[in-house]
């Protein structure tokens, strides 16, 4: 474990503390909220798809956000992101809004968790020594997975003991959510401390469009598809179809979490041993797996040929942890953006460039989704995902390894 872990640096293991905090409160908030909506709010499958146009546009408005702080270093736009991430949900902790209101507080919390995404992984990348990167980052999120699980086993702890729930005035889970959150900022102060100099992997914020990352920029749209599919009615098939609560989930979260924890690293280790190319392939043809699979359990579902017991639930539950490990492999877009990246300064702008681009796709999918579900039935919101997943196939066929390796070598 050592040999695989390495001597980590003072500021190494504040940032691991700082990713195991933020995965905890990400995971005791962000992982119930479908469920709050039903209880709380008893929205249906078309309504829960337009939440998903103020829950996500902050994903498209996050290069804009970014670029508002860009005077700032990356420490310290996270520190703003944490601020913003738990005022969102301690709001709803304390109170059961009317529907606007509440959308306003999860507009508030997602602009956080958003704004967290690029300049986190940015940070990450800065405090790599040497070229391990597929390694570290796998031990990064790794870490984040294994903190994730324990989120997911305090909220099915918190709702079979009735501490937790969504039907009370108090949201606890919430609300321990928002502390969490506060811890992770008071880390960035310390991790700020442990520096030489500001990380700024920016010189300005702005739009950076080059025609050498097309293929990112593709990997970051289908990413959009894909991950809206699978988050939202994913989820609303074993919530909404098979009546499933808040702790059933968590366990199913639990284990995809269990998983991940071992995964993820070697997924790193992967990446350094095998190479982008390869793990591009398996995971575009993962997720047409996942969604083939999934697209004719829940049509059976929807149309009673299944029952909400048995065999076929069972494969639903692991189709749904299988989705949680293709989930992790978004790493692989973030490392091949780092090996192609014709400069650093680049990078963040690249990033939330291409998290402004995934969410526009998110939200038209959301909203689209449930249309689909509510005229036709889930089934073709799946098989759709599944053809549109074959793009992610064809970028694989066109990654250039020559290309990649010279990239490599010259960052």
């Amino acid at each position: 474990m050592k040999e695989r872990w390495g001597n980590l640096s003072d500021a190494q293991k504040v940032y691991f503390g700082i990713l195991a905090l933020t995965a905890l409160a990400q995971g005791l908030s962000g992982g119930v909220l479908s469920n709050y909506f039903k209880d709380a709010y008893q929205v249906t499958a078309y309504q829960r798809g337009l939440i998903e146009f103020p829950r996500e546009l902050p994903g498209v408005l996050v290069i804009f956000f970014i670029a508002s702080l860009s005077a700032f270093s990356d420490l310290r736009i996270a520190m703003v992101a944490q601020l913003l991430a738990l005022v969102g949900i301690g709001v709803l902790g304390v109170a059961t809004p009317p529907y606007a209101i509440m959308l306003i507080f999860i507009f508030v919390n997602s602009a956080g968790t958003h704004i967290l995404m690029p300049v986190r992984d940015a940070i990450g990348m800065s405090l790599i020594e040497g070229n391990n990167y597929g390694k570290r980052m796998g031990q990064y999120k790794g870490t984040q997975t294994a903190f994730t699980m324990i989120a997911a086993i305090i909220t099915f702890m918190g709702f079979r003991l009735g501490f937790f729930s969504f039907t009370t005035k108090v949201k606890w889970i919430f609300l321990v959510s928002a502390v969490i959150f506060f811890l992770g900022f008071l880390l960035y102060f310390v991790l700020e401390r442990h520096l030489d100099e500001p990380i700024k992997s920016h010189k300005k914020i702005n739009f950076v469009f080059r025609k050498e990352y097309k293929y990112y920029y593709i990997l970051v749209v289908m990413w959009g598809v894909q991950k809206q599919i699978m988050l939202v009615y994913g989820p609303w098939v074993l919530i909404d179809l098979l009546q499933k609560k808040a702790d059933t989930l968590a366990v199913l979260a639990i284990l995809g979490a269990l998983i991940g924890i071992f995964f993820i690293p070697a997924l790193g280790r992967w990446i350094d041993r095998f190479g982008i190319k390869k793990l591009l392939y398996v995971d575009a043809f993962s997720f047409i797996g996942v969604y083939v699979v999934y697209g004719f359990l829940s049509a059976g579902f929807a149309s009673g040929h299944y029952t909400a017991f048995g065999i076929p639930v069972m494969i639903a539950y692991v189709i749904f942890i299988l989705d949680k490990m293709s989930n992790q492999m978004g790493m692989i877009r973030t490392i091949y953006l780092r090996s192609i990246v014709v400069d650093t300064a680049d990078l963040v702008p690249t990033l939330s460039l291409g998290l402004s681009m995934d969410h526009i796709v998110s939200i038209t999918c959301a909203i689209a989704g449930g249309i689909v579900w509510d005229r036709w039935g889930p089934q073709y919101i799946f098989f759709l995902a599944a053809s549109l997943s074959l793009v992610n196939v064809f970028v694989a066929s066109k990654v250039n390894m020559e290309e990649l390796g010279s990239s490599e070598e010259s960052a």
